[in-house]
């Protein structure tokens, strides 16, 4: 006789680490495949019960609750990332920094940190592929696909929100480096312009500076000038998208490879000539607290990649 694989009521208790999530956001990360729809209609009618009790969507899970979760068919398996890609493998070597609560993985340009929009997988689907015992990974802040450098990944819940509050409080240091077009301007410390997210007819997502955007401010520095280019040290005191891209636009110097705000035609040039294949941005530095009584921050640096180095080198022999 078959075994009956027909799907249970499950009864599982909250552990210190999943505490202060809203059940219904729980439930979308324990219950793989199971529509949002029927999520919140196993919560308003009693289905999924903590203490024995009914609760709403926005109740606050704490350690120790015990959820009643009904039957329901969940998704098989994910779809497995293939651990002995080369490129999930290098991934081991990009750990520039481990400690039993963060990850920080030295990302490489062109990789996108989750699946979706085109990509089987990004930067957590393969960490988590390479770590299948981890209980928890999960990103404390995304890069662009096309932008190298400092990723954060957190091993636990606590440690993903108190990162999270110092990153809302704006208490960890993000530093870039960005090859700009043309001269940047010696007093232009700052950039303080808001930003605003539109949609334009092909249905790609751009940002723009925008009086009615949401306030946003980039610190630069100039490290080096070239002919006609300048590489900046920039520093996004709030976190928006594309904010260095934009911000250094909006002052006539856009980024050396930017394919949504930069030069077209100067893009293409260094493609020719050799010079830069891609966006030139790089997350180099960060500092930040994994624990609340941490008397000092920590800092994790990543060095310039290769192909963004030999870009430097090969100006810095045409300047001189």
């Amino acid at each position: 006789m078959s075994k009956d694989t027909r799907p249970k009521v499950r009864f599982v208790e909250v552990s210190a680490e999943e505490e202060g999530q809203r059940i219904d956001n729980y439930l979308v990360k324990t219950l793989k495949g199971v529509p949002k729809s029927r999520i919140y209609k196993m919560v308003r009618k009693g289905e999924v019960r903590v203490n024995k009790g009914r609760v709403k969507a926005e109740y606050k899970i704490e350690a120790g609750d015990s959820i009643r979760i009904p039957p329901v068919q969940t998704a098989q398996r994910e779809q497995e990332v293939p651990v002995n890609l080369n490129v999930v493998q290098s991934l081991e070597d990009a750990i520039i920094h481990e400690d039993d609560r963060i990850i920080v993985i030295n990302k490489p340009s062109g990789m996108a940190v989750h699946g979706g929009s085109g990509m089987s997988f990004g930067v957590i689907e393969a960490l988590r592929a390479l770590r299948p015992k981890a209980p928890f990974l999960e990103l404390v802040h995304r890069l662009d696909r096309d932008t190298s450098g400092c990723l954060m990944i957190a091993k636990r819940r606590s440690t993903l929100r108190f990162i999270h509050k110092q990153l809302q409080e704006k208490k960890i240091n993000k530093r870039y480096w960005a090859l700009v077009q043309g001269h940047w301007p010696a007093k232009q410390k700052f950039v303080d312009a808001p930003l605003r997210k539109f949609q334009v007819k092909s249905g790609e997502r751009l940002v723009r500076v925008s009086d009615d955007g949401k306030p946003c401010l980039t610190s630069f520095r100039v490290v080096e000038r070239f002919t006609d280019l300048t590489l900046v040290s920039a520093e996004p005191i709030t976190g928006r998208t594309h904010q260095i891209r934009v911000h250094a636009q909006s002052v006539g110097c856009s980024l050396i490879g930017d394919d949504k705000y930069g030069d077209d035609a100067l893009n293409q040039q260094f493609k020719r000539d050799g010079l830069c294949e891609r966006l030139f941005l790089h997350a180099y530095s960060l500092e930040f607290k994994v624990r609340p009584d941490d008397k000092k921050p920590i800092k994790v640096e990543a060095p310039l990649p290769d192909d963004l180095q030999d870009t430097v080198n090969q100006l810095r022999n045409s300047h001189n």
